[in-house]
């Protein structure tokens, strides 16, 4: 049996939880919040890191600086209209995101939240092992595999379950850290 398909299904969900872990706002700045963020651009929904300069010139501060100055009322348009919840503040030739201090409520919050996500994770992980070993079961019927070819499947495919679960808990360990400790 190949294991490669599952393996590279686990580890699409594993990059998947990363990225969306890597838009939750811990306090610090991080770029990858405006990710899903776009601004109509020639009507093109364009994302703001393709039209502007971000960079973080420090932990609390995000600086958009667009090329085309003729669009930074729409990139404060859609900032404004994105669930970031930040406020842009707009000079004229440039537009910062100040990020608040986080209250421990919402650290605590955002704990919780990271938590969910990591389990959605891992029942994505367990459906993908469900998946795996009911194809080997069906070949074991079909009388492709014998049984102890089956018991061998079962067990790789536990094994790949097992240290993604285990990549997950790694990750939201790490972030919780991150998000406790800003």
């Amino acid at each position: 049996m190949d294991y490669s398909k599952i393996k590279e299904k686990m580890e699409k969900s594993i990059s998947v939880y990363s990225e969306k872990l890597s838009e939750v706002r811990a306090g610090r700045a991080n770029p990858a919040i405006l990710n899903k963020v776009k601004i109509d651009y020639y009507g093109t929904p364009t994302p703001i890191n393709q039209v502007a300069g971000v960079s973080v010139p420090e932990a609390r501060l995000i600086v958009i600086q667009p090329w085309d100055m003729s669009i930074l009322k729409e990139i404060e348009k859609a900032i404004l209209a994105s669930d970031i919840g930040i406020n842009p503040n707009n000079d004229g030739k440039v537009i910062r995101l100040a990020f608040p201090e986080l209250t421990e409520e919402r650290r605590k919050d955002l704990v919780k939240d990271i938590k969910k996500m990591a389990e959605e994770a891992k029942i994505v992980i367990r459906t993908i092992r469900r998946d795996g070993i009911e194809e080997a079961k069906q070949e074991q019927k079909n009388g492709d595999i014998t049984e102890d070819e089956l018991k061998q499947a079962e067990n790789e495919i536990q094994k790949l379950t097992d240290k993604s679960v285990e990549e997950i808990d790694k990750i939201l360990a790490n972030k919780e850290k991150e998000v406790m400790s800003v």
